[in-house]
């Protein structure tokens, strides 16, 4: 039997250590060929069933919740394609053993951080290893949170555990968004009066005003490069669309309509921008090269209202809030080229994550908003960690 072994140190913390054991010879081509199929299903909304054993506490319910809204069931016994073993006692060691072949795909130990990030760091592993595929349980989130004076920007973990209130402005805000590869913030506030639109470095703590024109500045939306900034704002007018430099300078008018446009997102690739326009009397999705043209509106059959899009990072689907009246507001998605548009789950403000798999999203529970989160391909929805008022209009670091 041929066998390929590696080990993995990781000399800055010295603290994990890493044996990950791939291949298998003769039974391996059909374990191979299995995996293959398995990613296949995985891929097309058929849960991966795995067992797991040997965790508690915390990091029992942490790791469950990854592989859950990862695409995994949790199953017993025979029913498992893989046994995930483990303990932890301030320091998680973890083990995946693929059950037809009886080989140890994953033995890996974690001492950095809590006993959450260590069960998120064995989760995005076992996401990796499993299916090729990164992991996103270490992402983190921005969201507006309700507050007693008025609404700040939060992060937190993707689950929404561990938030911190970014902003203490004392007034409104809205529309978080990242910058792409950096600790950088864009927001709207009114801590001035005016809704304008703000940047705030994480890392240093500066804060910077981007766009603060009379009338309204807001959405703001950053290519994936993080040079452009794509924004709406009311200084001609009715709101049109807008692009600038990431720090506001060399702005440039896109769109010219009488109708209100709102909810920019960048494709991937920079060139084009997909928006929310009212110029065919209801609202519509449009797009818009980057660099000026005609918009073009995108066909989105099936929905009525479409508005809030969110161009997945892999540039194939846009997610986008559908609104049908009574306070009915559906998370909708349609290719990027635009087509039948599908009803995937009951909420409004969705975002993608860096896997183009999953989306977070709020929905409406008890009064009050809520951050939830959906394995789009399994339709799985779990609600994200909730300590304080409404949270809304989420945004995923990529």
């Amino acid at each position: 039997m041929n066998c390929f072994c590696s080990l993995l140190f990781d000399t800055a913390s010295a603290t994990v250590l890493a044996v990950v054991f791939l291949g298998l010879s003769v039974t391996t081509g059909f374990s191979q060929e299995r995996q293959k199929i398995l990613i296949e299903q995985y891929a097309e909304g058929r849960p991966i069933p795995v067992s797991v054993s040997g965790f508690t506490g915390e990091v029992a319910s942490a790791l469950k919740f990854d592989l859950e809204i990862a695409g995994f069931d949790i199953a017993n016994g025979d029913a498992a394609q893989y046994e995930i073993t483990g303990s932890n006692n301030g320091r998680l060691e973890g083990h995946v053993t693929d059950r037809i072949s009886k080989a140890h795909v994953l033995d890996r130990a974690y001492e950095k951080g809590s006993a959450r990030a260590q069960a998120h760091a064995f989760a995005d592993d076992i996401v990796k290893t499993i299916t090729g595929k990164p992991g996103i349980a270490q992402t983190k989130i921005a969201f507006k949170g309700e507050t007693a004076s008025g609404s700040e920007v939060y992060m937190a973990d993707y689950d929404g555990h561990n938030a911190v209130a970014l902003t203490k402005d004392g007034n409104l805000v809205a529309a978080p968004c990242w910058m792409p590869g950096r600790r950088v913030i864009y927001y709207t506030s009114y801590r001035l009066g005016n809704p304008d639109i703000y940047s705030y470095d994480l890392d240093s703590g500066a804060r910077k005003i981007v766009a603060r024109y009379s009338g309204l500045n807001t959405s703001a939306a950053l290519s994936s490069d993080g040079r452009r900034i794509a924004m709406i704002m009311s200084k001609a007018g009715s709101p049109d669309l807008y692009v600038a430099d990431a720090d506001g300078t060399n702005l440039r008018q896109l769109t010219k309509t009488k109708e209100d446009e709102s909810s920019p997102c960048w494709s991937p690739d920079g060139r084009t921008i997909c928006f929310v326009s009212r110029a065919g009397g209801r609202a519509a999705l449009y797009t818009i090269p980057a660099a000026g043209g005609t918009m073009q509106r995108l066909k989105t059959a099936g929905v009525s209202s479409p508005t809030e899009p969110d161009w997945s990072p892999d540039g194939k689907s846009i997610v986008f809030t559908s609104y049908s009246g009574a306070s009915n507001f559906n998370i909708c998605v349609v290719p990027a080229e635009g087509g039948e548009a599908s009803v995937i789950a009951a909420g409004e403000d969705p975002s993608w994550a860096p896997n183009s798999r999953t989306v977070i999203f709020a929905r409406r529970k008890a009064g009050k908003r809520v951050l939830s989160l959906l394995d789009v391909p399994t339709k799985r929805v779990k609600d994200a960690a909730q300590n304080m008022g409404s949270r809304s209009q989420p945004n995923w670091a990529k």
